[in-house]
């Protein structure tokens, strides 16, 4: 099976600019540019018909969910993901459960308690802010690729891809 990759709907006419709202009816076309599909939405005002080269076409309405918008973080869902991982030695798991764990940084759900060395290793002491457990937190040192490539991961998981 094939998997097409298709942009969201742009909430923009391509012809006119114009910012579709919520409720009013669109059109859809997808055209192969270059061995790649691109979409192009049309407002129902300037729509009038298909393009000759187009691969595929439908209509619709405007949903009123903002697509930009992302689901809220479920801190105890994120928590409990970090606790599972705990004890973990895959570098994939120890790499995840280290980014996790800033994420929660930053939502202030863990604070840093002490950093100790151990074998080469940095580990950080974290403390949840709600419950006082401690946890241990290796820190795997991880490149700016690397860690984009995880944050990617984590986010994908929340379901902000």
């Amino acid at each position: 099976m094939i998997d097409y990759q298709i942009q969201p709907n742009t909430r923009r006419c391509f012809v006119t600019g114009h910012e579709l709202k919520p409720g009013e009816k669109f059109y859809s076309v997808l055209l192969d540019e270059g061995g790649q599909l691109v979409r192009h939405d049309y407002s129902a005002e300037v729509w009038h018909g298909p393009p000759e080269d187009a691969f595929s076409f439908w209509s619709g309405k405007v949903s009123a969910k903002d697509p930009n918008k992302r689901p809220p973080i479920d801190d105890d869902m994120l928590l409990e993901c970090f606790g599972r991982l705990e004890g973990q030695n895959d570098p994939g798991r120890v790499n995840f459960r280290y980014v996790v764990a800033l994420l929660l940084m930053r939502r202030k759900r863990l604070k840093v308690d002490t950093i100790r060395h151990d074998d080469g290793r940095e580990i950080l002491r974290l403390c949840d802010a709600r419950s006082g457990a401690q946890h241990d937190v290796i820190n795997p040192r991880l490149t700016d690729d690397e860690m984009a490539s995880v944050q990617e991961e984590v986010l994908k998981v929340l379901g902000w891809d």
